[in-house]
Formats: C-alpha cells, structure tokens, sequence
C-alpha cells in the first residue's frame, strides 16, 4: 500500500479533514483475524466519525434475507444487541460491539442508489436502517 498511499497515523487522517480533504481508508488493519468491518468501525473510532456508513446491496437492515424470503421486515432503527442477534447480519460482532462501546451509530443503506450516500450525510436516514443506542 506503501507505493500508492500513506500508511495509516491518526493524526495524520484528522489532520486531512481538519483540511477538509477527504479521507479514504483502505486495506484493513494489516492484522490477522480483523475483518474489514472491525477494522472500518475502528478507524471511525479513532477520528471521532459521527457514525459508520455500512454500504451494501440492500437498502437496510431486515429479520431475515429479502432476497430469499418475500416476507421480509425491513428494521428502520435498532439496538446494537439486536444486530448481533444471529438472524440478523448486518456487521461482523465484534464490530458491533465496539461501535457499542463507543456509541457509534451505524447507518446501512444501498450503496447502487443515487444520491443515497450524500442524502445520509446531509441527515435523511428514510432509506436506510440505523443500529443505535435506542432511547
């Protein structure tokens, strides 16, 4: 990775969107057994994100898979204890846990609709499913 980027320095990425660049972390952790998504939920941990962005082919969270069972619910917002359950696969456990810990939100959304990513940043979570602390 060294040949097309920097190697990963926290104060180096704040420092980037301090300057309003934009930051893209690739490649994971370089760690064995730290999946993508553990290594993407820590990485928004480290610069103080305001939530993680879980861009898939489905445009939420539902109780089961929508592309085998035609009675599928899509979820709008649930607990982190819900997306661990084992129904429900939205993030590997451990990424859950530490987005948990850190009260990270995590917004799942379909990554082929257009606009879809800037609408979630701009604050319209209509087309998404949202894993939080639920009041």
């Amino acid at each position: 990775m060294e040949a097309i980027s920097e190697t990963f320095i926290v104060r180096r990425a704040q420092r980037h969107l301090e300057k309003g660049r934009i930051v893209i972390f690739a490649a994971g952790t370089g760690n064995p057994f730290f999946t993508t998504d553990t290594a993407a939920t820590l990485r928004a941990i480290e610069i103080n994100a305001d939530m993680i962005i879980k861009a898939t082919k489905v445009d939420g969270v539902y109780d089961k898979d929508p592309n085998k069972f035609l009675d599928a619910q899509k979820i709008n917002e649930l607990t982190y204890e819900r997306a661990m359950d084992d129904n429900i696969k939205v993030m590997d456990d451990t990424s859950i846990a530490l987005a948990k810990d850190n009260d990270l939100p995590i917004v799942v959304c379909n990554m082929f609709e257009k606009n879809n990513l800037l609408s979630i940043v701009n604050g319209n979570y209509d087309t998404c499913s949202i894993v939080k602390k639920l009041s």
